[in-house]
């Protein structure tokens, strides 16, 4: 049964006046990838509201993030306008993530990076969705410098800076910095984020975050050669 078919059946489960807060409550996959998935669609509904505009770029980023089907697409859609329209706010769905997972667990990172990937696809950084990532990684309890990281590889308001990207300093051994870049890259292949449950559909999300880390690290092998 295909990630698309379960939300399907969670969406007709739902009573009348019921929002997707009660799909959020699921703790071990296959269910927990449903509420990932409904999750940062939801999310990104949330966000995109935030700066006041739903843009064609936004709505691809989805499709991006997650390989939507084309049967599917109105599924999706169903849960981006209920999400969008739903009086419960972006913090309550962002404190449902944060429980269904605890402190560090890298699903949150992934949930931020889905976030990122459609903050950024209309092509800016709007400084109300600045203030929506900014509140979701706390409540999310990441680490500042997890929350930078994340940031730097998808931001373009300057070069990204190398260290940044992998979550090291300057001042760090090489060696300790290429251990990172290992990890990270570890950390990223498609069976580890399936593993922790993080559905096949949104397993995309690694192939940027993988050429981001691989160019910081290769900018700073090279530099310190």
């Amino acid at each position: 049964m295909s990630i698309w078919t379960r939300i399907t059946s969670a969406l007709s489960a739902l009573r009348n006046g019921e929002g997707l807060g009660a799909l959020l409550d699921f703790g071990t996959p296959p269910e927990r990838s449903v509420g990932f998935t409904i999750a940062v669609i939801a999310l990104g509904a949330k966000m995109a509201k935030a700066d006041g505009s739903v843009s064609r770029n936004e709505v691809a980023a989805f499709r991006k993030v997650f390989q939507i089907p084309e049967d599917e697409l109105s599924n999706a859609a169903r849960v981006f306008n209920l999400a969008r329209t739903d009086v419960a706010g972006f913090e309550e769905y962002a404190g449902k993530i944060a429980r269904m997972f605890p402190t560090g667990d890298p699903v949150l990172g992934d949930v931020m990076e889905g976030l990122f990937h459609v903050a950024v696809a209309d092509g800016a950084y709007h400084r109300s969705e600045a203030r929506f990532l900014e509140r979701v990684a706390e409540i999310f309890g990441l680490p500042g410098s997890q929350f930078a990281a994340i940031r730097a590889r998808f931001v373009g308001d300057a070069a990204p800076d190398p260290y940044a990207v992998l979550g090291v300093t300057p001042d760090m051994p090489l060696d300790q910095i290429r251990s990172a870049w290992r990890t990270q890259i570890k950390e990223s292949h498609p069976d580890r984020m399936i593993a922790r449950g993080v559905p096949q559909e949104a397993v995309r999300m690694a192939e940027a975050r993988m050429v981001h880390l691989n160019a910081a690290w290769d900018q700073i092998s090279r530099e310190r050669a």
